[in-house]
């Protein structure tokens, strides 16, 4: 991923936040004949032996799978929101743009145990469920509805080797320009707009 030097962003605890809050993530693996991805949770955790990796499972209906028995290197891409910059807020003429905030992460891909795939789906559904008005859990689901889910799932871990993370906030701008940008991010009003507006106001006060 291209990554202007005053768009890099490399605090881990900020990147570890961002890839738990944002862990709807595409996974990307090497085909026979073009790159393979899947639109997956994905989740940050510490493995058994106490790394920090990634979780996740696909169907076992999803050929995907069958990639990683070639090619264990893949790609697990997280982004937020992203929205379209025009130049007219700006002082000066410029060419418009686009803001976002991505993370790839780079690693090595292994199946997980049957345990730790259970433990991986405990984890999983815990966290999404804490919020629900009656929470399942893996523990209140009847072995007759987990066992055959249980089979027709591939569970995976991925290694952290290498982060990209690029979150491009109009960092490059006059505090003027940056200020507008937000304000008309803000007047466009749509989810996309309004979220990379508030991701701006809070890289200010960094």
């Amino acid at each position: 991923m291209y990554t202007p030097k005053h768009y890099n962003q490399d605090d881990w605890d900020e990147l570890q936040q961002f890839i738990k809050t944002y862990s709807f993530a595409t996974l990307v693996s090497i085909g026979d004949v073009y790159p393979v991805a899947s639109h997956i949770p994905i989740e940050l955790e510490t493995n058994l032996d106490g790394d920090t990796v990634l979780w996740g499972h696909l169907a076992r209906g999803n050929r995907q799978w069958k990639t990683f028995e070639k090619h264990h290197d893949v790609l697990a891409i997280f982004k937020d929101h992203d929205s379209y910059i025009s130049s007219s807020w700006y002082q000066e003429p410029e060419v418009p743009t686009w803001n976002y905030r991505a993370v790839h992460i780079y690693g090595e891909l292994t199946e997980l145990t049957e345990d730790t795939l259970r433990e991986s789906l405990r984890r999983l559904i815990d966290k999404y469920e804490q919020n629900s008005e009656c929470p399942v859990s893996m523990e209140s689901l009847p072995d007759k509805v987990v066992e055959p889910q249980l089979k027709g799932i591939f569970g995976f871990e991925i290694s952290i080797d290498m982060i990209e993370a690029s979150y491009k906030l109009s960092q490059n701008k006059s505090e003027e320009d940056h200020n507008n940008i937000i304000k008309k991010l803000m007047e466009r009003g749509d989810h996309q707009s309004r979220g990379v507006a508030k991701a701006m106001k809070r890289s200010q006060n960094d």
